[in-house]
């Protein structure tokens, strides 16, 4: 951790964050939308977001979504149905499933879209955030290579944070008065290194077609181009989605990259099959996935990681780093600025209770990245004083930080 501190603060490697849908869910506010850190999470994770839409449709649309439940496998979020019931809409023509044509499969997925829309667009709050923290750090540093972020959320949290910032960033748009979408400049990423890269891989808040063109339009009332996995299959729908996974494809078969994970809980089968498939592909490229759970609950990621040493996975109780995995046993640190550092990624156990590795929540994640330019990381860390109790145990078990492997992640 002490050396990718190093890597965050220099500017000189190729790094890429992808955002999951946790990522939102760390802030927490209340009712008046300010922070609150008793109150619920500002855009829920998928599974609540699934049951909030469900439970809002009218009673006869409920009953035709709970009849399709069963037909999607176990545990299916709103993804799932949605791409269900687009492809319904798209199939059936005037034959009747569960009661509905074709036409009315298209007006249930317009209706779900609404829902998704009502619930994700809630807007940054006032108060300095985990978003706001990110983006400072991204344009605290003069950077060889520009900043690439991947997401599959749908709000536009990061948007109002580089604006918020005044920080220049792309997401594939181009024009002012209606931004179109293009994937030649995807492609060539000629733009200057200080331009961050946004890449919302399954749609946005405010991505319409219009005109025979996929626009931004800026309004968060159009909802018709989040998650289109079968929205359409003509040419112009599949474009810019096909483009964005492509792009997440280059950036991880560039040799010398790093991607780092949060809020990603890898059940995304077709996200992680990209990321599996680019790092068999180089082995000079690094992932490192920040779990918020155990690693007994972050089996997807330590599935792959087990079989890809370039994807380390790291949980709050344990880590699999290289191919393996193991339970944390903090070591004794070889300096009191190590102290200071582990503060901000490793919260130390008391009686009766293990320490844990932090990082697994963006909110701590998105602080250690802007104390990876701070001089004083043990009064901004905020941590309780550790003491020497804490380390007991032989500095040789600490092997996870050091040399060439921790200088790769």
């Amino acid at each position: 951790m002490v050396d990718l501190r190093q890597i965050l603060s220099q500017g000189k490697k190729r790094i890429g964050l992808f955002l999951g849908a946790g990522c939102p869910v760390s802030i927490r506010v209340n009712n008046q939308g300010k922070l609150d850190e008793e109150g619920d999470p500002l855009i829920p994770d998928v599974a609540r977001l699934t049951k909030a839409v469900v439970n809002d449709l009218e009673a006869a649309d409920r009953a035709v979504v709970d009849l399709l439940l069963p037909e999607l496998g176990e545990n299916p979020n709103i993804e799932t149905i949605l791409t269900r019931v687009r492809r319904l809409s798209q199939a059936i023509g005037a034959a009747q499933i569960h009661g509905l044509d074709g036409p009315g499969y298209e007006t249930l997925a317009q209706k779900i879209c609404e829902k998704i829309g009502g619930i994700v667009a809630a807007g940054l709050p006032d108060e300095a955030n985990p978003f706001t923290e990110l983006v400072s750090w991204i344009g605290g540093t003069n950077r060889d290579h520009p900043i690439e972020i991947f997401t599959p959320n749908y709000d536009l949290l990061l948007e109002e944070a580089f604006e918020r910032s005044k920080l220049p960033y792309f997401d594939g748009f181009t024009g002012a008065h209606r931004p179109f979408f293009d994937p030649t400049s995807i492609r060539d990423g000629e733009l200057p290194a200080r331009w961050s890269r946004v890449w919302k891989i399954h749609g946005s808040l405010g991505w319409d077609i219009q005109d025979d063109a996929i626009v931004r339009t800026g309004s968060r009332d159009a909802t018709e181009l989040i998650y289109p996995d079968h929205l359409k299959y003509d040419q112009i729908a599949r474009q810019p989605f096909s483009s964005l996974f492509e792009r997440l494809r280059a950036f991880l078969t560039t040799p010398d990259s790093l991607l780092l994970c949060s809020g990603f809980s890898f059940f995304d089968a077709h996200i992680t099959s990209v990321i599996d498939e680019a790092l068999a592909a180089n082995t000079h490229t690094a992932v490192i996935a920040f779990q918020f759970g155990d690693i007994d609950t972050a089996s997807p990621a330590c599935k792959v990681a087990l079989r890809r040493p370039n994807l380390s996975v790291y949980t709050r109780d344990g880590a699999v780093i290289h191919g393996v995995p193991g339970k944390w046993q903090p070591g004794q640190p070889p300096s009191e600025e190590w102290v200071s550092i582990r503060r901000t990624f490793w919260q130390s156990g008391t009686a009766g209770a293990a320490g844990a590795f932090l990082l697994g929540d963006f909110a701590k994640f998105a602080r250690f990245l802007g104390l990876s330019q701070a001089s004083e990381f043990g009064t901004m860390a905020k941590e309780p004083d550790v003491s020497q109790e804490d380390y007991d145990v032989p500095a040789s078990t600490d092997a996870d930080v050091e040399g060439d492997a921790g200088a790769e992640q």
